[in-house]
């Protein structure tokens, strides 16, 4: 059987895999980038689990585990590029909305800044 550390290792990633996922795609960001840190420790730990070699008898068991965990972390990096579009997005929204408007040209430019237009009058003799 495959090795207790390796199993339990496996368990802990593609369980924060899995619930990072369901925050990525309800675009709760603030409660996905809140489970960065244990993502982090999942993957070192399983990392660090696969020191020990597998026995030749448990490599189908193992090549199943590395399907689903694949699969977990393909649908994660796909999340996470929609979450950082979608934040890219709302950036932009809110970027244009504090632009300061054009400021305006000609006889409403210097009424809006509170001048009043220079009066002239034009003459032209034939």
């Amino acid at each position: 059987m495959m090795t207790r550390d390796l199993i339990a290792a496996a368990t802990v990633l593609a369980d924060s895999l899995a619930a990072e996922n369901a925050a990525l795609a309800a675009l709760d960001l603030p409660r996905a980038v809140g489970m960065l840190a244990d993502k982090q420790r999942a993957a070192a730990g399983f990392i660090d689990a696969q020191a020990v070699p597998i026995p030749p008898t448990q490599r189908a068991a193992a090549a199943t585990m590395v399907r689903r965990l694949q699969a977990l972390a393909d649908e994660n990096r796909a999340l996470l590029e929609r979450a950082i579009a979608v934040q890219g997005r709302v950036i932009g929204v809110i970027a244009r909305a504090a632009a300061p408007a054009p400021a305006p040209e000609g006889y409403a430019a210097a009424h809006m800044r509170g001048h009043r237009p220079v009066a002239f009058a034009l003459c032209a003799r034939a």
